[in-house]
């Protein structure tokens, strides 16, 4: 091998290392239904990584605070999307549908962004990408059908796939927003400005909750959620971009459902059907085609240059 050639596998393996983790945070969602309730990890999750942040990047914050303040109502609208909705419909969605399921939704949020993109930031779609939403979206209904799309006519979508649609549609719009509004902050900045927001926001749904508190053979999974999940994933996210591009990085998002299934074997015991293989298997053929550029593109300043980064819903921030 190559040095150059080193050098290119090497920082592929942040994007993938944060697709890794992120497909390791479904099946972690799917696990905490048996002893956290839905609001309170999706509360808990946020708080825990607010209190890690906070001495970190409470001095931007305070540095920049007259723009923050000024930028207020966008942040908490990219706050109540990306993290509250996002968030909390994926951990009350885990309830009804299976973690494989969970991360082929995640893995058609960079698709359902480049339609939103349209309307909100002009961009064009290409015949190519409109074939490979067909495609990824005929997978998508054999495999919620179990094989059988007639089913969803006849009885409709389970509602833990409702809500994971759902969660997608609000994290693929947070992710066109960021990219049309550019707001005029450090990433950190932005980052623990969103994060408290969104743990703010999030106490409704603590306080609604059954259970507030969290049992302690549970808390390594709002460990992982917070830390992992939260900052880990995000900063290999943000590193892979700086180095490969957001557009060659989002491509790495088609692993998640391999990554979740692969997991589920091992953690849950769940071994994938062959609906789910052939299913996820015209999902990932639709999005790769959807995602692939023509060379004579100028990658980086094309409008679906957005390519809906996937981070954490604290960190997708399109000036990293």
């Amino acid at each position: 091998m190559t040095t150059h050639s080193k050098t290119v596998f090497i920082r592929c393996l942040f994007p993938i290392m944060a697709v890794a983790i992120w497909a390791t945070n479904a099946v972690v969602s799917k696990m905490a239904t048996a002893t956290i309730e839905p609001g309170a990890i999706a509360f808990y999750r946020w708080f825990v990584a607010l209190l890690v942040l906070t001495p970190f990047c409470l001095p931007l914050v305070y540095r920049q605070w007259p723009v923050v303040k000024k930028h207020l109502l966008k942040l908490t609208v990219l706050a109540s999307l990306g993290m509250v909705l996002n968030q909390s419909l994926a951990y009350y969605a885990a309830y009804t549908t299976s973690a494989t399921n969970i991360a082929i939704f995640l893995s058609l949020m960079p698709l359902i962004g480049l339609f939103l993109a349209v309307p909100l930031l002009g961009a064009k779609l290409r015949k190519t990408t409109l074939f490979g939403a067909v495609l990824s979206f005929s997978g998508l209904i054999y495999m919620l059908s179990e094989g059988n799309p007639m089913h969803i006519i006849s009885q409709g979508l389970k509602q833990g796939d409702l809500l994971m649609l759902a969660s997608t549609c609000a994290y693929a719009l947070y992710s066109v927003l960021l990219n049309r509004w550019k707001l005029p902050l450090t990433t950190w900045c932005a980052v623990y400005c969103q994060v408290f927001l969104g743990a703010l926001l999030q106490l409704p749904l603590l306080l609604s909750s059954q259970h507030w508190g969290i049992e302690l053979n549970a808390w390594p999974m709002v460990g992982f959620a917070a830390l992992a999940a939260s900052i880990i994933a995000p900063w290999c996210w943000l590193k892979g971009v700086s180095f490969i591009g957001a557009e060659r990085a989002t491509l790495f998002m088609n692993l998640v459902p391999i990554f979740t299934a692969s997991i589920s074997i091992v953690l849950l015991g769940v071994h994938p059907t062959q609906y789910h293989l052939i299913g996820g298997a015209l999902v990932f053929a639709g999005l790769t085609l959807a995602q692939l550029k023509p060379k004579a593109v100028n990658l980086s300043s094309s409008p679906q240059s957005l390519a809906m980064s996937k981070v954490s819903p604290s960190l997708s921030n399109a000036r990293k």
